[in-house]
């Protein structure tokens, strides 16, 4: 018998997963052998189209609706919980601040705006440290905010802020005072302004104590 002659252009060893191979005695199914994906990143793609009819630079910036979606939940579910327990813990410090000031008869710490809440050179009305004392906040500049009672020492008429004289004006008897620091400059006062305490804490002011002046 003749030996047979070997096509030279046979396969001499096909891969084991090649799909004509299947089921043969130890050999695998060819789709074991196919990429596997987690959940978050299965694909879609905006036009909802297949894998196969996207352009070629999707394989290389794959923009993945799920997989984004996935991770900002994620994301935003951990700055969700970071944010109120700060939150929750700044508001239980404040608290406990005011509770120990009264036990020590000092006043309590007051939030009054943010920081862009008030334009330079603006004032902003506020009640310290009780609904009956009414006060100002003046911004003298990007940096620098004072804060006195709106009473003047005179006779407890509200003074008004004129920040391009530099001054508060009393209407009353026409009493002013150095809008920095609250002193009478000229009228009847005597007395300076009382200071209200600020203390900046992030982007906002707050109002920790009362500064009761003489001269």
């Amino acid at each position: 018998m003749k030996d047979v002659v070997p096509d030279p252009r046979a396969v001499i060893d096909p891969a084991i997963n090649t799909p004509g191979r299947e089921g043969l005695t130890g050999t695998a199914p060819a789709s074991l052998y196919a990429p596997s994906f987690e959940r978050e990143q299965i694909t879609i793609a905006p036009d909802f189209a297949p894998s196969e009819a996207q352009p070629a630079w999707r394989q290389d910036f794959p923009i993945d609706w799920p997989q984004d979606l996935y991770v900002e939940r994620r994301d935003f579910l951990k700055f969700l919980v970071l944010t109120s327990a700060a939150f929750t813990a700044g508001q239980a410090w404040i608290a406990a601040q005011n509770w120990y000031r009264r036990r020590s008869g000092q006043p309590p710490i007051q939030r009054i705006a943010g920081i862009d809440d008030i334009g330079v050179s603006g004032s902003l009305a506020f009640r310290y440290p009780n609904e009956h004392e009414p006060c100002l906040l003046v911004r003298l500049s990007a940096t620098e905010f004072v804060a006195f009672n709106q009473k003047c020492t005179h006779l407890s008429c509200a003074v008004i802020p004129r920040p391009d004289e530099g001054s508060f004006f009393c209407p009353c008897h026409e009493g002013r005072f150095d809008l920095r620091s609250g002193a009478p400059i000229a009228g009847p006062p005597k007395r300076p302004l009382t200071r209200i305490v600020l203390e900046r804490r992030g982007n906002d002011l707050y109002a920790v104590g009362v500064e009761e002046r003489t001269t």
